[in-house]
């Protein structure tokens, strides 16, 4: 799996004209207990040619990657730039990626040294509203209708 959901990762490259900085897995996987129907859920950080970043429309362009489950892999990534902005404030998401034990692909240092920044920008209480929003969300979509 491990080689395609590389040779995935690859086919954006290429199709998307970027350069895949970063790969790794998030979720159920890389926090040690999948299920027997668990997809790999495949989140990355990526880079434009220099020439999209000096556009005068950047705000308008898209900033994210996505592409539909296929065979069980799910991907998903980022725009460096926009996980520049989410790193400065504490996002959880990305400092998951960061931490995750299963990397796929780490080419450049990127992800390195935003690693060594997270000390600098982690927010305790900014991971704590995330996480108690996420909680709260579950709880009014998919739990409070158990206990009723």
């Amino acid at each position: 799996m491990e080689q395609e959901i590389r040779s995935q990762l690859e086919n954006i490259e290429a199709e998307e004209g970027v350069r895949i900085l970063f790969a790794c897995e998030s979720g159920s996987r890389a926090w040690g207990f999948p299920s027997a129907d668990s997809d790999y859920d495949v989140r990355f950080l990526y880079l434009h040619p220099p020439e999209w970043y000096l556009s005068i429309d950047l705000e308008k362009k898209r900033d994210v990657i996505e592409r539909p489950i296929n065979e069980q892999i799910d991907l998903s990534g980022w725009d460096l730039r926009k996980a520049l902005g989410l790193l400065r404030k504490s996002n959880p998401p990305l400092l998951e990626w960061l931490g995750s034990p299963i990397i796929y692909w780490e080419k450049y240092s990127v992800a390195q040294q935003m690693r060594a920044l997270t000390s600098t920008y982690y927010s305790p209480k900014a991971c704590m509203y995330h996480y108690l929003h996420m909680a709260r969300g579950n709880y009014r979509e998919y739990l409070r209708g158990c206990f009723l």
